[in-house]
């Protein structure tokens, strides 16, 4: 608790970020609970309410001869006539599931691998490198819509998708770290002892490679969600009705010159908000790894 506050106390922009991310995971957790549409999706459709700018108020149902029953959009609503902050609200809960199962995907295939790649060396070392540079010399996103249309469109097929796609730079990493590790003196230590090769390598090695791995996962969380919204704009991501942050600026870009231009904005705006605190986190832990590397 104490290393956290000196650490917040030297990085202010990972205290804003963190808070930024925190209070979108509550949101992300919660939303189901309190916004104004809780249909499945957020999909409650009402045409006569189409386009709505923020803030309006609709007579939903007349209670007596002096009283109404009123509904209030506030950020207004889209082309049917649903509500949009329920409808961005629901988005978010996707974007920080991707971003989560796709960084878990990519730790559990890319740490192991590197690890135990760059301690054993060899023929293994050779065969996993090769693959990685085949790996690395293709586009992110050529692969991630490979994969996508290899496994068809859908919810699931994004976080597979990927998370296949980021394994890749976490091995390349692990895999440098641990050849840098594997020849001190502690190590050496567990094999004179007779220590197996995977409790040294799970046991010893990875978790003091717990710093450069924190800074890769928050880094790669940044990219899923920015690779989520890019699937979902073109289409190949979150289906109809399921809400995207992406979706949401594919069905309303072309408002953006008009007077609906929130529309687009705001999901537009959720994306920045949660992509910029990703990698001021991962920045600021990157530069408290090489303090603490120095002293």
């Amino acid at each position: 608790m104490r290393t956290a506050l000196i650490f917040f106390q030297r990085e202010p922009t990972a205290l804003l970020g963190a808070l930024c991310i925190f209070g979108w995971a509550v949101v992300a957790s919660t939303g189901a609970f309190w916004r104004p549409d809780r249909s499945p999706n957020a999909n409650a459709q009402n045409l006569e309410w189409s386009m709505l700018p923020p803030g309006s108020s609709v007579i939903t149902a007349p209670q007596s001869a002096h009283k109404t029953a009123t509904r209030t959009f506030i950020l207004g609503t889209d082309r049917f006539g649903r509500d949009f902050l329920s409808r961005v609200v629901a988005g978010s809960g996707l974007s920080l599931a991707v971003g989560f199962v796709a960084v878990l995907l990519s730790l559990l295939i890319g740490v192991p691998l590197g690890a135990f790649a760059g301690y054993l060396g060899g023929r293994f070392d050779a065969a996993v490198t090769w693959l990685l540079q085949v790996m690395w010399s293709i586009p992110t996103l050529l692969l991630v819509l490979a994969i996508t249309l290899a496994f068809g469109k859908g919810f699931q097929q994004v976080f597979l998708a990927i998370g296949l796609s980021m394994w890749v730079e976490v091995a390349r990493v692990v895999r440098g770290q641990t050849i840098a590790l594997r020849n001190i003196e502690w190590v050496e230590a567990g094999r004179v002892l007779g220590l197996s090769t995977p409790r040294i390598v799970l046991g010893h090695i990875l978790p003091n490679l717990a710093s450069p791995i924190a800074v890769l996962a928050s880094a790669n969380f940044a990219a899923a969600i920015l690779i989520e919204a890019g699937l979902s704009f073109m289409g190949v991501g979150a289906q109809i009705p399921m809400p995207s942050w992406g979706n949401l600026i594919r069905d309303h870009y072309g408002a953006i010159l008009t007077g609906h231009a929130h529309l687009a904005l705001i999901p537009g705006a959720c994306i920045v908000s949660l992509v910029l605190s990703f990698n001021a986190l991962s920045n600021a832990m990157a530069r408290q790894a090489s303090r603490v590397a120095a002293s």
